[in-house]
């Protein structure tokens, strides 16, 4: 079954194996050697929650797309995520603004380290943005789920608040980065990290949140 998905005016067509499901959402292939598979059960298990309890209805069976690949605008919605080096190349960076300008959203998880190699190729992305700490008040934090503090803390490494920083292209909040909190690490099987239930619960409240922030945009 084909179906229609509308970009800001920017009309894809594509093929859907799975006709029962609206849409999939993907993650986010990257060059320069980090680790853009991390978090293997992560994405599975936040799209569940949603069909089950926000009544989304997205393929639970999540994509692999590279950041210059043409298939980026079949997905609303993309996570990167990982430890180490980011490249994109000038055709990376022109689809991955495109894809941005044109409606789609990204959320980059940082999974302790990435900020140092992400933001940099961010700043090509969208020169003239900066990475803005959203405040606590920001809808994203308050959609199915309220977040009144802001992010949950989900793993600790250098005793750093976890904060969310934004692009805000045109008014719209275009790129989300969750830093210092390690949301997908809480997505994971439980079995992976052996986290308490409260806090993956946490963490997939907020992921929700997010997922329902960028739809309802």
């Amino acid at each position: 079954m084909y179906r229609l998905l509308i970009l800001s005016g920017i009309f894809v067509l594509f093929f859907s194996a799975t006709t029962d499901y609206g849409f999939r959402i993907a993650k986010m292939k990257y060059k320069g050697g980090g680790d853009w598979y991390a978090n293997k059960t992560a994405l599975p298990n936040l799209v569940t929650f949603c069909n089950n309890n926000i009544n989304t209805n997205i393929n639970p069976s999540d994509a692999i797309v590279e950041v210059g690949s043409p298939e980026i605008f079949n997905y609303p919605w993309i996570y990167l995520t990982g430890h180490g080096n980011v490249i994109f190349t000038d055709s990376e960076v022109e689809n991955l603004r495109k894809y941005l300008q044109s409606g789609g959203f990204l959320h980059i998880d940082d999974n302790y380290g990435l900020k140092p190699f992400i933001v940099p190729q961010m700043k090509r992305v969208f020169p003239e943005l900066d990475f803005i700490e959203l405040p606590h008040t920001h809808p994203i934090y308050h959609q199915a789920y309220q977040f009144n503090n802001g992010l949950p803390k989900i793993h600790e490494h250098d005793g750093k608040p976890p904060q969310g920083f934004g692009l805000i292209y045109e008014g719209k909040l275009v790129c989300f980065f969750t830093y210092e909190c390690d949301l997908g690490n809480g997505w994971e099987d439980q079995s992976v990290y052996n986290d308490p239930e409260e806090k993956r619960l946490q963490a997939l409240k907020m992921g929700a949140n997010i997922i329902q922030y960028a739809f309802n945009r």
